[in-house]
């Protein structure tokens, strides 16, 4: 299994409305692309939140090649998405874990 884990720093002046557009418009438009079969959401506790709060939104994926298909053909389109609605109120670091 394979985990596209992506962490963000979300402006305060957006999160409510941020997380909503995550639940209702962002997590569904990458899943629907078939390449992850779960995703998990949370908020990192115990951060300094002076300048935002702090998310976790993890996809899980069978094989590396889901993964890099994903990259390959989506990502990019969704990321674009996401900074012309946001701009820069929210940073993100992406990794990708294997279990073992």
């Amino acid at each position: 299994m394979f985990v596209y884990n992506i962490t963000m720093k979300v402006d305060n002046t957006i999160e409510e409305e941020w997380i909503l557009w995550q639940k209702e418009i962002h997590i569904p438009e990458i899943m629907s692309t078939g390449y992850f079969y779960d995703h998990r959401f949370f908020k990192l506790l115990e951060q300094d939140e002076d300048e935002g709060k702090t998310y976790v939104i993890q996809y899980f994926a069978l094989e590396k090649k889901d993964y890099e298909d994903y990259i390959h053909h989506h990502a990019q389109v969704l990321r674009e998405k996401a900074f012309l609605k946001w701009g820069n109120q929210f940073i993100a670091f992406r990794t990708l874990l294997k279990s073992v």
